[in-house]
């Protein structure tokens, strides 16, 4: 794991303490594209965690976008997330 995700990593469950939390680089699927040129990663992002209960889709997604907030458009250009609440796995 790189320390760019280990950053992250750390970030998210300094932050979700998530039941699962599974971060998974495809910056390699991207080369060449404009946005991997910036130094900027591609990941996907599997999370569950309690504070995902009774929040909506776009609420999860804010609550993580927040959580990065510093390291977006620098080093993550691009994050996929399934933010997940315990009660729905």
């Amino acid at each position: 794991m790189s320390a760019r995700m280990d950053r992250i990593q750390a970030r998210l469950n300094e932050t979700f303490a998530p039941l699962e939390c599974q971060l998974e680089d495809e910056s390699a699927l991207h080369a060449g594209h404009a946005g991997a040129a910036s130094g900027g990663g591609h990941f996907r992002l599997r999370i569950i965690s309690a504070q995902f209960e009774k929040q909506s889709r776009i609420n999860r997604h804010r609550l993580v976008y927040d959580c990065l907030d510093d390291m977006m458009h620098k080093e993550i250009h691009a994050l996929a997330i399934t933010a997940l609440a315990p009660s729905e796995v």
